[in-house]
């Protein structure tokens, strides 16, 4: 597995830095309902109520006090990516949230004073400040950490409701489609899925190791164009309906994909996006997969620790870099709490950049924010991860786990997670990893042998 750059780390283990254009469409949070041939839309607000409520709260704003909802862009590459900003005030305290789809990015500390706005994101390790003019919000979105890559331009305005319009003929996009690719894992085809409300659409790019993250926008000269920022992994995706009945996909504003329907996919033979759970897999089943790392105390832990024998145990492969591992560690933490009691342990052995192994504390903010209750450990940088674990093959995607029976030995591995953006992707995902750990736990360790 070859090195990540920096940029990569900050969104996902596939690099997606690039935005959309200045003259996106003002849009809200979300689209639900059903397009005009009846199929369900990405439902990305609770409600349009929550989404009425919000925007109403600009209509009288104290001077101490900002507005609610924002049109907030950041600028990433040279290019502009529009997103959906909430702000929240509760006496002294100020909050902050991006949006992926329904789900709120929230910041851990925030200010408002003498018009300036500092909003902390501890388990990104960014904080966005800006200066309030009555008008516009203007500043920068920092990455901390002792990163030394520079800040993205912020600039954002109280949030006006627009209705989304298109001239002519609006396509009709929604559904399944995949896309054709040559991915540097060695994947052949990603899934590209589809919610469309009219001229509104919400979509998603699923890779082998994980998501985009929702991708929300609308219709307007002749193309859909749509964007994602939540914190991380900003994004861009233009997508034009071909005469064919294909898709050309234009991710970033430099790789063009073409998309067919998953369906015409299958009857032209094409191939498949990877299975997650056969991209991952160990050397010799039949020996322990090795390992030694410290914990965030230093005290160094190994598989053969009392802790872990005789127990099912998921050893996830992660990073507080990685959004796809934000994405599954409130998962994880849950599926600890409910199956501990019965013999599960779980070891996140969390690989991070250099300056953040000599003082994690993005990764103590990670484990704070998502409630960790399992072991962390420490297991050097991104390329350090072959040499950690040696047995492992074809181990290039951010997350990993492991299944690991009461006996020691892998009895599987699942390649990267699906986000909740993912919908019934997602769904998958989890249900296929608690099938596992319910077969896993209902074995002895002799009968597991």
């Amino acid at each position: 597995m070859g090195s990540l750059s920096p940029e990569t780390r900050e969104g996902t283990s596939q690099r997606h830095d690039a935005p959309a254009p200045s003259h996106s469409p003002r849009r809200g949070p979300g689209i639900a309902g059903r397009n005009r041939k009846g199929r369900p839309t990405m439902k990305l607000m609770n409600s349009p109520v929550i989404f009425f409520t919000l925007a109403t709260s600009l209509l009288a704003v104290p001077q101490d006090r900002l507005p609610t909802l924002w049109d907030a862009t950041v600028i990433v590459g040279g290019l502009t990516i529009p997103f959906r900003l909430e702000i929240t005030h509760a006496g002294a305290a100020v909050s902050g949230a991006f949006f992926n789809g329904d789900e709120r990015v929230r910041s851990t500390a925030g200010s408002f004073e003498n018009g300036r706005l500092t909003l902390e994101f501890a388990h990104y390790a960014t904080t966005l400040q800006a200066k309030w003019d009555g008008t516009a919000l203007t500043g920068a979105y920092h990455r901390n950490g002792g990163s030394t890559r520079p800040p993205y331009p912020f600039q954002a305005t109280p949030y006006q409701r627009t209705a989304a319009s298109a001239d002519g003929e609006i396509p009709d996009i929604a559904g399944l489609w995949e896309l054709t690719v040559n991915s540097p894992k060695g994947e052949s085809a990603w899934k590209f899925n589809v919610r469309q409300s009219g001229p509104e659409v919400a979509a998603i790019i699923l890779r082998i190791d994980g998501d985009t993250g929702t991708l929300a926008g609308s219709y307007r000269d002749g193309r859909f164009v749509l964007s994602h920022f939540s914190g991380a992994r900003p994004n861009l995706v233009e997508v034009t309906a071909n005469a064919g009945g294909t898709l050309t996909v234009v991710q970033n504003a430099k790789s063009a994909y073409r998309a067919v329907r998953s369906a015409a996919a299958r009857a032209q033979g094409l191939p498949e996006p990877a299975d997650p759970t056969r991209w991952t897999s160990v050397a010799d089943a039949s020996q322990p997969l090795r390992f030694t790392a410290p914990d965030l105390s230093g005290r160094p832990i190994s598989e053969s620790d009392p802790l872990f024998q005789g127990k099912v145990v998921l050893l996830n492969i992660t990073g507080s870099w990685c959004p796809n591992c934000h994405d599954e560690a409130p998962f994880l933490a849950d599926l600890y709490r409910k199956y501990r009691h019965r013999g599960l342990e779980i070891i996140a052995l969390s690989f991070e950049e250099a300056e953040q192994l000599q003082q994690p504390d993005r990764l103590k903010a990670f484990v704070r924010t998502y409630g960790i209750e399992y072991t962390v450990l420490l297991g050097g940088t991104p390329d350090d991860v072959k040499a950690k674990l040696p047995q492992a093959v074809n181990l290039n995607t951010w997350p990993a786990t492991f299944f690991i029976g009461r006996d020691g030995l892998v009895r599987g591995a699942h390649a990267g997670f699906a986000s909740r953006a993912a919908g019934p992707e997602h769904e998958r995902v989890k249900a296929d990893f608690v099938a596992k750990v319910e077969k896993l736990l209902v074995e002895t360790v002799r009968e597991a042998r």
